[in-house]
């Protein structure tokens, strides 16, 4: 056999043995198009604090937002896309979009109370194309995975910085802060983008942060850092537009958003 064949071979088997170890879990669940489902929640960050605005609505003047389902174009199939829109006065403020997926107000009729599944998944994959016209407008877009379980705190933040640097970035829980990874990020513009996200809960309690794949490139990632702390137990996903120091207009369609646990 070939020393090339002999590779395609090892390769085959390596992405044949992930798969059946996904399928195979007792805690194996894949949730496709979450962006056209419920249960999506969207909250101001104001800066500089950025936490959550209990004031603020969706039509306010300091950070406004909206999000649209049901959108035909752009989209990959049908009218299969979902519009979120971001504006506003006051610079670098953002806003988080959140779907509990298990757990306590499942969108995924999944309120797991015996924390069976929360407590037992520890891989997660986020799978979502991404559209944007003006993508410059953008500070980052943000992706992250959520795992709250046995008093910890499991938060896979990924942010792609556009006006900040064009890099990824990853969350440090414990110091709750962004750390640069290295990894470029330049997403098209008018244009869909597929972004692939690979984390993993270790067997020691922390967060592995696996891969990033961006437009077909993807780049191994590896850095384990620490969880932070929580009451809560479920696991959630979120989508956060960041607003750039003129607080510019800008929106983006999410389409094909699958989540995947085991």
């Amino acid at each position: 056999m070939s020393r090339s064949r002999l590779i395609i071979c090892l390769v085959t088997a390596i992405i044949s043995s992930i798969s059946s170890a996904q399928t195979t879990s007792p805690y194996y669940h894949k949730f496709s198009s979450l962006q056209q489902g419920k249960g999506w929640g969207g909250y101001a960050l104001l800066s500089p604090s950025w936490s959550i605005c209990s004031s603020c609505s969706p039509t306010g003047s300091l950070v406004n937002w909206s999000r649209t389902p049901g959108i035909s174009s752009p989209a990959l199939s049908g009218s299969s896309s979902t519009k979120h829109s971001i504006g506003g006065s006051r610079p670098y403020s953002d806003v988080l979009w959140n779907n509990h997926i298990v757990g306590s107000f499942s969108s995924q009729g999944l309120p797991d109370y015996s924390n069976t599944i929360t407590n037992n998944v520890h891989n997660f994959i986020y799978d979502v194309y991404f559209y944007a016209t003006s993508v410059s407008y953008s500070q980052a877009v943000e992706f992250d995975i959520n795992q709250f379980t046995r008093g910890h705190s499991f938060i896979w933040g990924h942010e792609c910085r556009i006006a900040g640097g064009h890099q990824w970035d990853i969350y440090d829980n414990v110091n709750k802060k962004w750390v640069p990874t290295g990894v470029s990020c330049w997403p098209k513009n008018n244009a869909w983008n597929h972004v692939v996200i690979q984390v993993q809960r270790t067997s020691g309690g922390n967060l592995l942060y696996k891969s990033i794949s961006l437009n077909g490139t993807t780049h191994t990632l590896n850095i384990s850092k620490p969880p932070g702390s929580s009451s809560w137990s479920g696991v959630t996903i979120n989508y956060q537009q960041d607003g750039n120091s003129s607080m510019w207009d800008y929106s983006v369609w999410l389409d094909k958003l699958t989540f995947t646990i085991w």
